[in-house]
């Protein structure tokens, strides 16, 4: 999905280029292509509008590829995103590994269109997952340990994991764990239902999967460990345009920010992915009802 950058009039799914001055109480805020993002944004829109400002969203953009390009050309003006994954997109050659080192990396990264705010507590990082009977049969606790069984190891993921530093060439790089083309399933729902059945019916051996999914707990499933840190600190931050943030839209989000610590968003993924179903929307507005930022910020 090809976005162009701001005031080039090519078409796109977005329908265009926004406007990268205007109102700056009117906010388009948009998501990824997976129900924590879905959430999040949602969340997002939710405490704006509590504290005064005219929201629109679009929802479900698509990957990073996607939706960074509608930032910068304004189609969307916010986004929730995570710190490491955001370095490698915008710096293939970063070495940072802490927390601390990735926020600093990342800030520099940025360039001038894009901006953040405070990162959130919480962190939800892709992870290499097993089903507990493969951990057993193969006698497995890291990644490390799967690299030996390279041949055997089918892998679900989304198609841009083939790709990514973090994907599979992080993991052969990192680990050795050299999975074939044709061993690679992709599968586009950011670890999701899908990835989730793939992996328990047996149809995959390994999945990417967010360390935030409830599906790892109900399905009994075995996070992988990463000494390595193939996979970087992946704090959740409002992503912004530069254009369009200003000192109101910050402080409203990084008080959201403040909440979302990785127990509170284990909580609202299991609302919306658990049983109960919840829609993206109704999970947010409770959640920030529940958080008691139902009311303005002062």
């Amino acid at each position: 999905m090809a976005l162009s950058a701001c005031g080039d009039n090519k078409s796109n799914p977005l329908g265009g280029g926004g406007n990268c001055g205007g109102d700056a109480n009117k906010v388009t805020v948009g998501s990824a292509n997976f129900p924590e993002s879905e959430t999040v944004a949602d969340v997002y829109a939710e405490v704006l509008r509590v504290n005064g400002f005219s929201v629109d969203t679009k929802l479900n953009i698509g990957s990073r590829e996607a939706y960074v390009p509608a930032l910068k050309q304004c189609a969307i003006d916010v986004i929730p995103d995570y710190t490491g994954n955001l370095l490698q997109y915008l710096d293939k050659s970063s070495t940072a590994v802490a927390a601390n080192e990735v926020n600093a990396a990342l800030v520099k990264a940025l360039g001038e269109q894009l901006a953040i705010g405070t990162p959130a507590p919480g962190e939800d990082s892709d992870a290499v997952v097993v089903t507990k009977a493969t951990a057993e049969k193969w006698n497995l606790t890291s990644i490390a340990d799967l690299a030996a069984h390279s041949a055997d190891v089918k892998l679900a993921a989304p198609a841009e994991f083939s790709e990514r530093p973090e994907g599979l060439p992080g993991l052969k790089k990192n680990y050795g764990l050299d999975i074939p083309a044709a061993n690679f399933v992709p599968i586009a729902d950011g670890g999701g239902p899908a990835t989730v059945k793939a992996l328990t019916d047996g149809q995959v051996t390994a999945a990417d999967i967010f360390t935030t999914s409830p599906a790892i707990a109900a399905n009994n499933l075995v996070v992988l460990t990463d000494p390595k840190h193939n996979f970087l600190p992946q704090n959740v931050v409002p992503l912004f345009n530069t254009a369009k943030k200003s000192d109101k839209l910050v402080k409203v989000l990084d008080a959201a920010s403040a909440k979302l610590t990785t127990p509170e968003l284990i909580s609202l993924n299991t609302a919306v992915s658990g049983s109960s179903k919840t829609e993206p929307a109704a999970a947010a507005k409770q959640w920030v009802a529940a958080q008691g930022l139902d009311k303005p910020i002062a």
